[in-house]
């Protein structure tokens, strides 16, 4: 039996025994699950304009952009946090910074322009598949389909080595896929519902 022949037998072997041999994956290996009507909590970033209204003070109102270092000004307080934060903590904020000044202040804070939602709203994979992609998150959209819109894995994939990165209570997570017990063998128990940032990577196999 000459070399070649062996190594495609051992390869063979090594590929059968990787796949179907699983059990089920434990909960602290899985993303936490996402209900249909669960929205993410959008946070504004750089460039989004925001509509800060002082109830009865219209000359404390304005109407600002959030700067490249997060930060909105708002009269009378000044400077005040709004990148990576909902308009509900900044309108909190400021309330507590105006009521050195003022008895029991109301702020609304509306959002105007969100031109960060482009960027926030995607969904990306990158690695063995056709064509990197990032693109708009869509609801119920799940792993095999944002695979499929970037033409599906290509030749040098090893799909089973996929992860999936996401932002999980602030803290950074990774979630293996299984995309090839996905692709070959029907088993979805890894083809996860994604979120808008959501960042999928499939490893190339190294001969």
């Amino acid at each position: 039996m000459n070399t070649f022949r062996v190594f495609t037998l051992l390869l063979t072997f090594l590929l059968t025994a990787c796949g179907g041999t699983r059990g089920p994956l434990s909960e602290n290996e899985r993303p936490p699950e996402i209900q249909i009507s669960e929205a993410p909590e959008f946070r504004l970033g750089t460039g989004d304009v925001i509509s800060v209204s002082v109830w009865k003070n219209p000359d404390l109102s304005v109407r600002v952009p959030v700067r490249p270092d997060g930060f909105v000004s708002v009269p009378l307080v000044g400077e005040i946090m709004a990148g990576g934060r909902t308009p509900a903590e900044i309108a909190a904020d400021t309330e507590r910074k105006l009521s050195q000044f003022i008895r029991t202040p109301k702020v609304s804070v509306i959002i105007e322009e969100i031109p960060s939602a482009e960027f926030q709203n995607r969904v990306r994979v990158v690695g063995g598949v056709a064509e990197p992609k990032s693109i708009s998150h869509r609801d119920g959209m799940t792993i095999i389909d944002l695979v499929l819109e970037a033409g599906g894995v290509n030749e040098f994939a090893s799909p089973n080595g996929a992860r999936l990165y996401r932002t999980v209570d602030g803290v950074a997570r990774v979630y293996d896929i299984y995309l090839s017990d996905i692709l070959s063998e029907g088993l979805l128990d890894t083809n996860y519902p994604l979120v808008p940032g959501d960042v999928i990577t499939i490893p190339e196999r190294r001969f």
